[in-house]
């Protein structure tokens, strides 16, 4: 499975989001910092679902981390989130 899989799944099990959006935007990370050959190293996430009714975006923030696990999150470089209700 893929680290785009991989996020998808554990997110989708998490939260049954509304909507869903993983990017793998590696590509445009080509030359910097934690780029790795072949991509999944660079990720943008946009997720709605009714679970993150109430919380600050720091909540937010940990409550996704925290459905990704650390494993995934160690093998990611760069996760940008775009969170809400």
């Amino acid at each position: 499975m893929s680290r785009t899989e991989e996020i998808r799944h554990a997110l989708e099990t998490a939260f049954a989001p509304s909507q869903l959006d993983v990017v793998d935007e590696s590509e445009r990370h080509r030359g910097h910092a934690g780029y790795q050959e072949g991509g999944e190293s660079h990720f943008r996430v946009s997720i709605r679902a009714p679970a993150f009714a109430g919380q600050s975006r720091l909540a937010r923030h940990r409550a996704v981390h925290a459905a990704l696990g650390p494993d995934l999150v160690g093998r990611i470089h760069a996760l940008a989130l775009d969170i809400d209700a």
